[in-house]
């Protein structure tokens, strides 16, 4: 059915306000983005009619509240087409996920001299947990740069990948140029010399269908809070085998099968990874948000995207003196720019006061900043409630910017 954009703005409270007498434009969703109102009342529902501790209680409420958070897993593992729910562990976010990822299976199974490989353009939560674990066990970080265009130098990264190769760590979209990385040719080429791969889905999963069968890699994470869920939800995929052969990264309550001073086992994946009690409402309206995605249909929500991308990178093109990072890429979620002889926070705090949120600096992706030889970009990022009206706004604002700097 076609994309209704006023029917899905209008479950979304947060757009009803006004930020210094102006309608609200908001255009940071790849740092946060904001819940409809069947999220906020799932959340609302857990603590004012069924908050209990999961897990073990014999009273109603705790039994409640373990079937919604064991419901919400299943959710979760189809949503990403995962084989079992047991392979879907609860973290807070993407960043958790990682050095989840970096202490239970990187501790194990990276060894001196072995090699993990990352790309430029990585969020800091997919660069600093590897190189920490790099200097612990005593291995190489290795790095795959981009072309001037934003894409990836898979050729280089071919050279790279050798059997001293354990891990690749790659992003499905960059979260500054917002640029579609082929992670299914990433996940190939690592698999050839017998490396694990993890996928950052972080900027992914809230703009287009995701299946980690389809993509075959053994770990995948993303955030909550990014695809209209709240804060404290994070979720790391892995494959049955090594979430098995994986050692606990915490210890404490719920991980455990049996404790004594002469040694302590370990209950059975996911529960070995979920250490004290879980924020288990965010958990909750996480199924929620996905139940929201799925209703609007993630392939309407990536042509509306689509859309969206290129009515601003044509609008910005047609304004002229602004550079555009990956131009000709295909476009997830966000559009990163710069306004010719404009710094980027200025040009922001000028359009945050017509009303229109954009995001500057340099996104935790330094490296990549420095690739391109600035200091930061102006991005502005989409959600499923960006309209064509929003677009206009802001490149109206990029004019009016502009101008005043001329």
């Amino acid at each position: 059915m076609p994309y209704d954009i006023d029917s899905v703005r209008a479950q979304f409270p947060i757009l009803a306000e006004k930020v210094y007498g102006k309608s609200l434009v908001y255009l940071d969703n790849a740092a946060t983005s904001q819940k409809p109102q069947c999220v906020i009342d799932a959340y609302d529902h857990v603590y004012r009619r069924v908050n209990a501790n999961i897990h073990r209680g014999v009273h109603h409420l705790s039994n409640v509240c373990t079937t919604l958070y064991e419901d919400a897993r299943q959710t979760v593992a189809s949503f990403i087409g995962a084989a079992d729910s047991s392979e879907v562990v609860f973290t807070r976010n993407t960043t958790e996920s990682i050095n989840l990822v970096a202490y239970a299976f990187g501790d194990k199974f990276v060894a001196p001299g072995d090699e993990v490989v990352v790309t430029v353009l990585e969020h800091h939560s997919n660069i600093v947990p590897w190189q920490l674990l790099c200097q612990r066990r005593g291995a190489t970080l290795r790095v795959v740069d981009i072309n001037d265009d934003g894409s990836l130098r898979l050729n280089q990264l071919a050279d790279i990948l050798s059997p001293k190769t354990r891990l690749v760590c790659a992003a499905h979209v960059s979260n500054v140029m917002g640029s579609v990385n082929d992670v299914h040719q990433i996940v190939s080429m690592a698999h050839s010399v017998g490396a694990a791969v993890l996928i950052d889905a972080a900027q992914s999963v809230p703009h287009f269908a995701v299946s980690v069968q389809d993509l075959n890699c053994d770990f995948l994470v993303f955030s909550g809070h990014k695809v209209y869920a709240p804060l404290g939800s994070g979720v790391l995929y892995a494959r049955r085998e090594w979430l098995d052969q994986m050692n606990p990264w915490m210890g404490g309550g719920e991980m455990i099968d049996k404790v004594s001073f002469a040694g302590t086992t370990f209950a059975p994946p996911p529960l070995k990874f979920e250490a004290g009690t879980p924020d288990y409402a965010a958990a909750i309206a996480l199924a929620e948000a996905i139940r929201f995605v799925q209703s609007i249909g993630l392939d309407n929500i990536d042509l509306q995207d689509q859309k969206i991308a290129q009515q601003t990178i044509e609008g910005l093109e047609a304004i002229g003196g602004v550079r555009i990072f990956a131009k000709t890429a295909r476009h997830a979620g966000a559009v990163s720019f710069l306004i010719d002889g404009v710094h980027p926070y200025d040009a922001g705090s000028i359009l945050d006061k017509m009303g229109i949120a954009v995001r500057t600096g340099h996104h935790c992706a330094q490296p990549l900043m420095d690739r391109f030889g600035v200091t930061g970009t102006v991005r502005a990022s989409f959600g499923v409630y960006t309209s064509e009206a929003d677009i206009d706004a802001l490149l109206n604002g990029v004019e009016r910017v502009k101008k005043m700097f001329a």
